[in-house]
């Protein structure tokens, strides 16, 4: 067994300029779990994303995956590092010009020598896994928001990454669609042993998926909690995390 985290963050510091957003920021992302990056609106959580998929520079701190430095690999190295990585973001960010099978075959286009026809077979496959088989040749706009979000997942899972990142994946879907996205979210871990990421503020999403969670912390700028949610909420000495992890209907579900 390989001990070494799949992730992990060392002192990390978000800035812009010179205000810093958060300050010390370390965990451990192990193989195969779902990790969970939550915290109120504007604490930072999507801008850590952003630094451990490689997106924004790290000024300070030490991003490591599978042992190897993020901040301080060559750019050969960073595109052999991250090119094991999926990514589903916010808004599903798929191209509006093109259908959906489309949009899911641009990576296998870019990073693959498959013919034409093993990559329409491929767009097929995944389509399918997340539900959409018969929609290939729609367009984004002609789809609902929860197929959309589920196009960019089957767009993430392309290249079979390690690793998968998202950005609020239920932001904005009503919660029967965003129950279902978190299904396949589990599946993908179980089925495939893929390494899940994922910023969200939605208590029952934290709740039905993720093994762990740290909580960003607006007030005091860092990390004030790491562990399972229902462990956070019984035992997080902050009280922000139990505050956050008891909002409205949720303190129900949480105990479940």
């Amino acid at each position: 067994m390989n001990d070494t985290p799949h992730i992990e963050v060392r002192g990390l510091e978000v800035a812009y300029g010179t205000f810093v957003v958060l300050h010390d920021v370390s965990f451990q992302v192990q193989r195969g779990e779902v990790f969970v990056i939550m915290g109120a609106s504007g604490c930072g959580k999507s801008s850590v994303l952003r630094h451990m998929i490689g997106l924004t520079e790290t000024s300070k701190g030490e991003i490591l995956v599978n042992g190897q430095s993020l901040v301080t690999a060559s750019a050969q190295e960073r595109d052999s590092m991250t090119s094991r990585f999926g990514v589903l973001f916010q808004a599903g960010a798929l191209w509006s010009s093109m259908t959906l099978a489309e949009n899911v075959a641009l990576p296998l286009e870019h990073s693959t020598d498959l013919s034409p026809a093993e990559v329409a077979e491929l767009v097929r496959l995944k389509l399918a896994w997340v539900g959409l088989k018969g929609f290939e040749d729609f367009y984004p706009a002609e789809v609902s928001g929860g197929m959309v979000k589920r196009a960019g997942l089957a767009r993430a899972m392309a290249l079979d990454p390690e690793i998968l990142f998202f950005d609020e994946p239920s932001g904005g879907l009503d919660p029967v669609t965003a129950r279902r996205l978190d299904e396949l979210i589990l599946q993908l871990r179980d089925s495939l042993g893929t390494t899940v990421v994922m910023v969200t503020h939605e208590l029952a999403s934290i709740f039905a998926v993720a093994d762990n969670a740290i909580f960003l912390n607006a007030q005091t700028r860092t990390l004030t909690a790491w562990g399972s949610p229902c462990q956070l909420l019984k035992e997080a000495k902050d009280p922000a995390v139990r505050e956050f992890l008891t909002r409205g209907e949720a303190l129900g579900a949480a105990t479940h």
